[in-house]
This record gives structure tokens, C-alpha cells and sequence, in this order.
């Protein structure tokens, strides 16, 4: 007998009810539309091209075969020197290219100072099919090598320009555009997303980038980065030379106040509190009983200073500028500089296990600083205290040996490599001017300190100076054992 396998009429209903009616896949999010932002900003998009005279010497010289031979230098001296020497000098001028934007209808331009330093003619084109037409003699408004950029101004009217964004709501994996004249290809665009923000690439004190996989090549320096408002949130600035899709672009939260006052003033004003600060590890963290490594630790303060008239001590633990948290020195440095000196700010700081907050007078940055320093008494050297280091009181004659302001502190004379001291690299030579905050004058002194904390936290902060710097450095005792 031959069985036939059937689905009942009903099943076989239904199934077909549920094919024709299920939903279908959702089809793919569509690529981003750039087309009309690309018409709005172009227009706002300019070249910048310079042009700087330099004197140098005639070559044409027969010594060329012997360039970086190693015993040409041995016995002639540099190569330039030998090569150069009795040559006469003659001008050549040199050209570079950029980019920038237009931020005013009256010809205001932003773009980096890199791209028109030193240079004796800035020429701005505006573009279009009659360049001539376009073309503008520029006059540098100022600049701010620190922060790498500038200001131009040209004598325009009812010129297309472009706003600046919000850099800090920009958010890692938005769209970007940038635009700018790769190898002197004007209106270059563009396209790519936010692929980090506050990248420190070790350019200077502010660095603070907006990192992007948005082609950028030489000669989009100075352009404008968008986001999909067709607002400038970054200022196309640097690339990584090694590699591919990774550019950098000053955030135009930093830019618009430098570019202010660059126009209202021809110059950067910066905020100055009068300390020197390094970082909070672990260990120093620890010692000063705080929860984690975050804030900028004062090794120094000023006298005379804001910071020093405000009651801020050396030890203390910056938190917070108005109620702005501080993770780490370059936030903390960033955020001074954006402080208007003659401004009142708060500052939160970490002292004896508790926040405390002091209201201060910015200073401008490039005031005065001034030195204290205090005397020392006379003791016999201390050893054998738990750090492996052996000190005593710092006299006249050390300040000459060592190079010292004064004899305030102690001086070590030897340190066990293999003790805390030594493995934390403290030195022979190194002055210790205060344990955990208290200064110590006497080797008592410092063996009492060392003992309670030991006893207190488990570790250890010390004040060191060493050949004229200032810093502090914490000892996890238990770790060092």
C-alpha cells in the first residue's frame, strides 16, 4: 500500500496566509545625502595661498658628491657650514597652500597659523570659473601658534560665510564633512563620521582634537570640518603621516573664543591661576585617601598668584573649575585658558580627605612669578625608616652642589635601589621639602610623618625637588613590600 503524506486543508491555509502577509526585511538605512549641505557651505570655502621671501646661500658647488659623507663632517665640519662658507647670499621665495573659511559677511577668514606664518603675502581665492575675478590680498588679523590658528580679513561685502557648531554635543560616529583644497584641488569634499573626541596628539599645551576618517590631505589645513547642520565644528588642522582615514581638527568650542579675541583684540588672552600640577596615580590617590586617580595634583603655588591669594596649598587635589569636573592636567590646562582674566572663578580641590571650594581672581597668563623658600636646621642623617632612604637637613654647601633655591627640606644622601624609595625612583641628591603635606624641616620630623602614615593610609606622598623642578611622588608602602 502506498501512503500519501498530506497537511490538512486548514494548515496549508494558514501558512499561506502567514507567507503572503509577513512583514518584509527592512531594507538598508539609506547613505547620508550631502548635496545640499555641499551647495550651502562651498561658496563659504576658500583657498589661501602665501608667499614668504628668504634669503639663502648659492649652491651649484662641486662638493655635492661628498653630502653626509661622515669624514667630510670629521674634518671640514658640518656640511652646510663647509658648503655654504664665503657663498653669497641671494632671495628665493617659496609658496604654500591652504585652506579656510569665511565667518563674516564682511571677510573675516579663520584658518591655521601654520598655514600663514612667516609669510610676507597672503592671497585668498574665492573660487568660481574666473579665479581673477576671486582673488583677494588678505591682511592677518593675528595668530595663536599655540592653538594653531588665525585670523584673516579681506575687504568684502555681502560675502557667504559659516557659523560655528557645538563641538561639545558632538557625539563619536556622527557624520562629518570636510572641506578644503587638497594639493591646491579647490572645494574638495569629503565625508566620514566623528571617530573620537579629545585626542591629545602632542602638538602643544591645548590639544584637545576632534578625530576624524574624513579624507584630509596637505592643503585642507585650515578648512572647515561640518557637521550635518552645515555648522563648523572643527578646524581641519593635522593627519596621522603613518597612516589612512585618521585626521585631526581643532573643536570649535576652543576656536570661537581664540578666534574672538583675535578680533577684538589681535591677540589671546588666557586665564593663569600661578601653580605647577602634574597628574593623580594610583598610588598618590591612595595616599591621599581620594576614591579614584582623577583631578591635577599642585606641586607648586606661586606667591603673589591667584591661586596662592585664594588659599590654594601645595597638595591640594584641583576637582573642579566652576563646578567643570577635572580629570587630568591637560583638562585642567585647557580650562584656565578659556577663564577671562579679571573673571571670578570657584575651584573645588581634594584637601585632608574632603572637597573644599575657593573662589579666586583669574590672572592673565605671562605675569610674574615669584619664589619663596625657608631655612633648614641641623640634624645627623636618618636611615633605616621604611623607605630605604637615608637624609638629613640641606646645608649652604649642598645649595651650591646641587643647584638648590635654599636649604628648606631635606636632602637624601643614599637610596636602597631595592626599597620603595628606590624602585618609585627617587634619587641621591633629591630634597624632600614635605611628607604627606607637612613640611619637614628635621630628620625627626620625617620619621615621625613616615611612620603615621604608614599607619594611617599605607602610603606615602612626597614633595621632591630635583635640579630646579618641583613634583610629588606617592609610595603604596604594602605594595612596596
Amino acid at each position: 500500500m502506498i501512503r500519501r503524506h498530506f497537511f490538512p486543508a486548514g494548515v496549508a491555509l494558514l501558512l499561506l496566509v502567514a507567507l503572503f502577509s509577513a512583514s518584509p526585511a527592512p531594507a538598508a538605512a539609506p547613505p547620508a545625502d550631502f548635496r545640499n549641505l555641499v551647495k550651502a557651505a562651498v561658496p563659504a570655502v576658500v583657498n589661501v595661498s602665501t608667499e614668504r621671501t628668504e634669503e639663502v646661500r648659492s649652491f651649484g658647488n662641486p662638493f655635492d658628491f661628498f653630502r653626509g659623507h661622515p669624514d667630510m663632517e670629521r674634518f671640514f665640519g658640518p656640511f652646510e657650514d663647509f658648503y655654504n662658507r664665503g657663498a653669497p647670499s641671494r632671495p628665493r621665495t617659496s609658496h604654500s597652500l591652504g585652506s579656510g573659511f569665511i565667518i563674516s559677511s564682511d571677510g573675516y577668514i579663520v584658518t591655521n597659523n601654520h598655514v600663514v606664518e612667516g609669510a610676507d603675502v597672503i592671497t585668498v581665492h574665492l573660487g568660481g570659473k574666473n579665479k581673477e575675478d576671486n582673488k583677494y590680498t588678505a591682511e592677518l588679523v593675528g595668530t595663536d601658534p599655540e592653538t594653531d590658528l588665525a585670523l584673516l580679513k579681506i575687504n568684502g561685502n555681502n560675502l557667504p560665510f559659516l557659523s560655528f557648531g557645538d563641538s561639545e554635543g558632538l557625539e563619536v560616529g556622527e557624520w562629518v564633512l570636510a572641506i578644503g583644497s587638497p594639493l591646491g584641488l579647490d572645494h574638495t569634499v569629503t565625508a566620514g563620521i566623528v571617530s573620537a573626541k579629545g585626542r591629545n596628539i602632542q602638538s602643544g599645551s591645548y590639544d584637545d582634537f576632534l578625530q576624524t576618517d574624513a579624507s584630509i590631505n596637505r592643503g585642507n589645513s585650515g578648512g572647515p570640518l561640518l557637521n550635518m547642520n552645515g555648522d563648523v565644528v572643527g578646524i581641519n588642522t593635522a593627519i596621522a603621516q603613518r597612516a589612512q582615514g585618521i585626521g585631526f581638527a581643532i573643536p570649535s568650542g576652543m576656536a570661537k573664543r581664540i578666534i574672538s579675541d583675535l578680533k577684538e583684540h589681535k591677540k589671546v588672552s588666557r586665564g593663569w591661576l600661578g601653580v605647577t600640577i602634574q597628574n593623580v596615580d594610583d598610588a598618590m590617590a591612595k595616599a591621599l585617601g581620594m576614591k579614584d586617580n582623577k583631578g591635577a595634583l599642585v606641586n607648586t603655588v606661586h606667591a603673589g598668584q591667584p591661586a596662592a591669594e585664594a588659599g590654594i596649598r601645595e597638595g591640594d587635589v584641583i576637582l573642579a573649575v566652576n563646578k567643570e569636573k577635572i580629570e587630568n592636567t591637560e583638562q585642567l590646562l585647557r580650562a584656565v585658558a578659556l577663564l577671562m582674566p579679571g573673571s571670578t572663578a570657584q575651584i573645588t580641590v581634594w584637601r585632608d580627605a574632603a572637597e573644599v571650594t575657593l573662589t579666586l581672581t583669574v590672572a592673565e597668563r605671562g605675569s610674574g612669578l615669584s619664589a619663596s623658600g625657608g631655612k633648614g636646621d641641623k640634624s645627623t642623617p636618618s636611615a633605616g625608616n621604611p623607605l630605604g632612604l637615608k637624609v638629613r637637613p640641606v646645608t649652604q654647601e649642598d645649595m651650591r652642589r646641587f643647584n638648590l633655591n635654599s636649604t628648606a627640606g631635606l636632602l637624601i644622601v643614599s637610596v636602597d635601589e631595592k626599597g620603595p624609595a628606590g624602585k618609585a625612583g627617587l634619587q641621591a641628591g633629591d630634597v624632600i621639602t614635605a611628607v604627606n603635606m607637612r613640611a619637614v624641616q628635621s630628620t625627626m620630623e620625617f620619621n615621625t610623618e613616615i611612620s603615621k602614615a604608614g599607619k594611617q593610609r599605607g602610603a606615602v606622598v612626597l614633595h621632591i625637588s630635583r635640579q630646579g623642578k618641583v613634583f610629588f611622588k606617592a609610595i603604596d608602602l604594602n605594595k612596596s613590600k
